[in-house]
């Protein structure tokens, strides 16, 4: 398999906002696609070691859709997030404090069936939808 991919996005906004923004279902499907023709009609997350975290994929015109699901295993409060996807790919995501703002870095092992480019671009453009929205949403203090 090849080399995990990386990407990453600077969050104008502290890492508490930025984690609630990643890990609570309705945020997530503001942000959670990679192109204005899709979106993100649900999302569970059972944000615990063991629990599972589901987004609904979706094309907006609704021809085609998938859930795309994985079971978190290691989990740092407003730090980290890992989990096996359904696939048995691993993610890793980690939120650092930036100056005023957040770093969030994702690393995953890519999937066989497309272009390793083609999945980092993909990635990276969901990223920068989350970025984008965590963004314009007003800072709050989360326990989340």
């Amino acid at each position: 398999m090849p080399d995990k991919i990386t990407i990453e996005a600077l969050v104008d906004q502290p890492r508490d906002h930025v984690w609630h923004c990643y890990v609570t279902p309705a945020h997530i499907t503001e942000w959670n696609f990679a192109d204005p023709g899709w979106c993100c009609p649900s999302a569970s997350v059972d944000l615990r070691v063991g629990g599972r975290y589901v987004a609904r994929m979706e094309a907006r015109d609704q021809s085609f859709g998938f859930d795309f699901g994985g079971t978190y295993h290691q989990i740092e409060q407003h730090g980290l997030l890992e989990f096996h996807l359904d696939d048995g790919r691993v993610v890793e995501v980690v939120f650092d404090d930036h100056g005023t703002g957040t770093k969030v870095t994702t690393r995953f092992d890519p999937e066989t069936q497309n272009p390793v480019e083609m999945q980092r671009a993909g990635w990276q453009a969901i990223l920068n939808n989350f970025k984008t929205y965590a963004e314009g949403q007003r800072p709050r203090h989360s326990l989340a």
